[in-house]
């Protein structure tokens, strides 16, 4: 989990420049799921995608989604086990009934 925590931090530091680290926040999902979100104080926040050009506003919540969804993407080809391939499809599958899905999924597109 370390593994993934950490890239999860390192792809919030990569989509949202003004994130400067702090306080996050673990969320368990009904369908086995889960994901991290920051405590930012800030109502929205840009987040930049300069692999697809995606760029809009976020709430932290939303932000921390999608970089969940990138760093579970990334690790999925690098440790070769189920666990977080599940994870990341358990974590869209929440995302596309989040409230901000449409923008979530334009990010990780």
């Amino acid at each position: 989990m370390l593994l993934v925590e950490d890239a999860v931090y390192a792809f919030m530091r990569h989509l949202v420049p003004e994130y400067k680290g702090g306080f996050w926040h673990f969320y368990e999902l009904s369908n086995g799921g889960a994901y991290l979100a920051p405590q930012m104080g800030k109502e929205k926040v840009t987040v930049r995608v300069l692999g697809n050009g995606f760029e809009g506003e976020m709430t932290p919540d939303a932000a921390g989604i999608t970089a969940c969804l990138f760093a579970l993407s990334h690790l999925s080809f690098q440790v070769q086990t189920e666990t977080i391939s599940n994870h990341f499809y358990q974590l869209r599958e929440f995302a596309l009934e989040h409230a901000e899905g449409r923008a979530i999924l334009r990010a990780i597109d």
